[in-house]
């Protein structure tokens, strides 16, 4: 796994790309390897498709470390910091946005929401530090203008606007979410 990308400004977000070996066969990725992430105990891999167009997110976990990888198509990737402000240091989240094409990746920790807009038709590899259950899924809305995440515009849709689940869809603003996550004490 190569670190090679611009370094991200949010703490323990780490950006970097997987070696393709490529010959007229076809092609091998190594996607990951303990020994790269020592830090991050991933328990079970996933694989996200998704239409050109389509948003998932934003998402949050409070127990759940996020490795991505890309493996085919381009995604817009969204991270929304929001450990300021849930121990209070900050009143505001720390936004990065990024473009990731196939063989890249980023690490996303426990307490960065996260989201991402299918550019083209996508195929997303994701391990995560947690096996699924659905007490740690929290979200809040992709669209909320308190945030104010710069997604790129959409000529994938009839209409201009991202493809969502219904979840996705009901996320209330974050300002509520959080609200709710000081009122449950985390």
């Amino acid at each position: 796994m190569n670190e090679d990308r611009p370094a991200s400004a949010l703490p323990g977000v780490r950006y970097g790309a997987i070696v393709r070996h490529a010959d007229t066969r076809g092609s091998f990725r190594e996607l990951w390897r303990a020994s790269d992430f020592p830090d991050e105990p991933f328990v079970q891999a996933n694989l996200s498709t998704s239409a050109a167009g389509v948003l998932r997110g934003l998402h949050l976990h409070r127990r759940q470390d996020d490795l991505w990888i890309v493996a085919t198509g381009r995604a817009f990737v969204a991270l929304v910091d929001l450990r300021p402000m849930l121990d209070g240091r900050s009143a505001t989240p720390g936004i990065e946005t990024r473009e990731l094409t196939a063989d890249e990746w980023v690490v996303i920790p426990t307490g960065v929401a996260h989201g991402f807009l299918a550019l083209d038709p996508l195929q997303l590899v994701y391990l995560v530090t947690n096996e699924y259950d659905g007490s740690d899924e929290l979200g809040f809305a992709w669209d909320d203008p308190a945030v104010a995440v710069d997604w790129p515009p959409l000529g994938a849709t009839p209409d201009g606007r991202p493809i969502t689940s219904e979840r996705d869809a009901e996320n209330p603003p974050l300002a509520d979410l959080l609200d709710r996550l000081r009122s449950a004490g985390g």
